[in-house]
């Protein structure tokens, strides 16, 4: 967890603002030399000058599901946005919210957080998509043809995402901190990279997923599976 100032996030985004009203070109591999800390300083800046991110993430604390992250997308596709001076949601499909909670593993309970979470993001521009990572073992192999481990919380998933890339998630604390998991770093993000993870065996996934960001984003280098 960092605390990194709102002074710091308000002038990324303004430096932003004028890098999307320049012709200048854009060093949008301008974090890869830096190091972890200093990748997780910016991360969360340009989080907190993101106004669709972070309002996403202050639905989701009022929402207050047990062991909650924002995933994948809405944080890596920002992070790519903003450095490479595209709008605020260019090329998000979705916001992927997960939560943990192993008291009742019926459909009905999660279909139940699912319409609480229609109503909390009804006025949010992107569309949210709410699961329970506790019970994603139920019915993983019906869906993708084979197994998936019992998960024990949120974090977990992550290190089996098809791409170590996409294998990050963000929670708003109650005194405004972002707590970031990463179990792969933030490397790959900040060198526009899509890295495969051999976690499963889920080469198709990586392939679709990165070939739909290179078409959003012709920037980014997908590493072979």
């Amino acid at each position: 967890m960092l605390d990194v100032s709102n002074s710091f996030a308000r002038l990324i985004s303004d430096a932003a603002r004028r890098r999307i009203g320049s012709n200048k070109p854009m060093n949008h591999l301008r974090f890869v030399d830096t190091s972890p800390d200093k990748q997780l300083e910016a991360l969360e800046a340009i989080l907190r000058a993101d106004p669709l991110v972070w309002q996403a993430l202050q639905i989701a604390r009022e929402m207050a599901l047990p062991d909650w992250l924002i995933v994948s997308g809405a944080i890596y596709n920002s992070v790519w946005n903003h450095l490479t001076g595209r709008e605020p949601g260019y090329g998000i499909k979705d916001i992927d919210l997960f939560y943990f909670d192993d008291r009742d593993l019926s459909y009905e309970a999660e279909n139940a957080v699912i319409r609480r979470g229609d109503v909390a993001f009804g006025g949010h521009p992107l569309p949210v998509e709410i699961r329970n990572q506790a019970r994603v073992h139920l019915w993983y192999r019906q869906k993708f043809g084979r197994d998936c481990p019992v998960y024990s919380n949120s974090r977990e998933p992550l290190k089996r995402f098809a791409s170590k890339t996409h294998a990050v998630g963000v929670r708003l604390l109650p005194d405004d901190r972002l707590l970031i998991e990463a179990p792969f770093g933030l490397a790959d993000i900040f060198a526009f990279r899509v890295t495969p993870n051999h976690a499963m065996v889920n080469r198709e996934t990586h392939e679709e997923k990165g070939a739909r960001a290179k078409r959003n984003w012709p920037e980014v280098d997908i590493v072979a599976w």
